[in-house]
């Protein structure tokens, strides 16, 4: 054995439980594909807020939980890309939110004046918006200076880390199609638009859970992130202009000043939504090893994750 623990999987999830059992005094690492910049976590928006991910209930504590990491993340934004901002979710009525809302301070219903675009209700708050380039780099530099190895590797079975870790941690997203296999992951396409920021500097969301089509925009340092889409089964990774138009077309209706931004790049990802929702759960491997599944979080992989990577950790520990 060369670690007590493998995580097979870079993005935000798996980053983040490894650095939450290094942190415990395990020897960590992790298995990434690719680098932690070029994972579907890296094109994350990322605003810290329950979307899209199940099962609400334990959605909802583990969002709590993690907002108030970030809460402490914020107070150095340069280094861990996380900073408070302040913003309105659109369509969106305070008294309709689930419990995890009454432990978010500061969020406010809004009259239909007061709601930006072609809008008649919203709330307003402020919120952890994290830049998930800079972020994931933090996330990889603070779990290597704990002691953890990060190595790029690809891997066709959990068979290879069995024989190298007594515990093997999936943070695989949607490659735990394969992986795990489990069928009931499928992905929800989401396409966003990078531009220069003409000035706005509060975030915006209309974003119904069940729409395809959504419309947000983000403030991120040297650019503003437009989005966006959701749609269910699709899996090209290539944007589409025709989609991008209409981004910024939305868009502009809330902030008329978007439309003319010169467009600096554009960016898919592919939610990992699961039937049942996220899945953490231990299972037995030959030879008296466990493997602990943990993916599944659809679209709030970053709103979840440091609640969910102790859950994770209390079955590794366990």
């Amino acid at each position: 054995m060369t670690s007590d623990v493998i995580v097979v999987g870079g993005g935000v999830v798996g980053l983040t439980t490894a650095v939450t059992l290094v942190e415990r005094g395990l020897r960590v690492r992790v298995w990434s594909r690719e680098d932690v910049t070029a994972t579907t976590s890296a094109v994350a928006g990322a605003l810290w807020w329950p979307y899209r991910i199940e099962p609400a209930a334990l959605a909802g504590a583990w969002a709590v939980e993690s907002l108030r990491v970030y809460g402490e993340l914020a107070a150095d934004p340069a280094r861990t890309g996380v900073r408070w901002a302040a913003g309105v979710h659109a369509d969106t009525v305070l008294a309709g939110l689930g419990p995890w809302a009454r432990e978010v301070e500061g969020l406010r219903q809004l009259s239909a004046g007061e709601v930006p675009g072609p809008y008649t209700v919203g709330i307003a708050g402020r919120l952890p918006l994290i830049d998930m380039p800079v972020h994931l780099a933090w996330l990889r530099g603070r779990f290597e200076e704990a002691g953890g190895v990060f190595e790029r590797r690809s891997v066709t079975g959990f068979g290879e880390a069995a024989q190298r870790a007594r515990v093997v941690v999936d943070c695989t997203g949607l490659g735990a199609r394969e992986l795990s296999p489990d069928t009931g992951l499928r992905p929800v396409r989401g396409q966003l638009v990078l531009v220069e920021n003409p000035g706005v500097e509060e975030w915006f969301t209309a974003a119904d859970a069940a729409a395809r089509e959504t419309t947000y925009f983000f403030p991120q340092p040297g650019r503003l992130v437009l989005g966006g889409t959701a749609e269910d089964g699709a899996e090209s990774l290539v944007p589409d202009p025709a989609t991008a138009e209409a981004i910024v077309a939305r868009c502009a209706r809330v902030r008329p000043e978007i439309a003319g931004a010169r467009v600096l790049g554009h960016r898919v990802g592919l939610r990992p939504a699961r039937a049942g929702g996220v899945r953490i759960e231990a299972v037995p491997l030959p030879g008296g090893g466990r493997l602990v599944h943990h993916y599944g979080h659809g679209g709030a992989g970053v709103t979840v994750a440091w609640g969910c990577a102790r859950r994770a950790a209390d079955l590794v520990c366990g």
